[in-house]
């Protein structure tokens, strides 16, 4: 049975969807973008600092599904700047130490809010 999942500490949807839902074992995240949960904005600063709040934002929806970014089996990665790889790969080494997840990551057009990143997620539960 699908279960939505709703994660307090993520930002809200600025659209019709939740943060993720969940099927059995399966969790499946929407995309995450820089937007801090407690203010509503996106961060300020670069590729780094938005890539942390994306990554942080996937963090909360994945424990608020009952997983953690240690069960992410597949991310799918979305920048607006492919000159930005470099940088945001730093970045995602800190989330992601070991055991590394499947991953594609494309630079396209335009973001929304005009962001430089935007991450989502397939995992399981623990």
């Amino acid at each position: 049975m699908k279960k939505v999942i709703s994660a307090e500490q993520a930002p809200a949807a600025i659209g019709p969807y939740s943060h993720g839902t969940s099927y059995g074992e399966m969790i499946f995240t929407s995309g995450q973008l820089p937007v801090d949960g407690a203010t509503g904005k996106v961060v300020e600063g670069g590729i780094t600092e938005q890539s942390v709040q994306s990554l942080t934002n996937l963090k909360h929806v994945l424990e608020a599904g009952g997983g953690s970014i240690d069960t992410v089996l597949k991310t799918t990665c979305y920048l607006a700047n492919i000159s930005d790889f470099a940088e945001f790969n730093k970045v995602y080494a800190d989330f992601f130490k070991t055991d590394c997840p499947a991953r594609s990551c494309f630079a396209v057009k335009d973001l929304p809010l005009g962001v430089l990143i935007e991450v989502e997620a397939i995992a399981h539960k623990l």
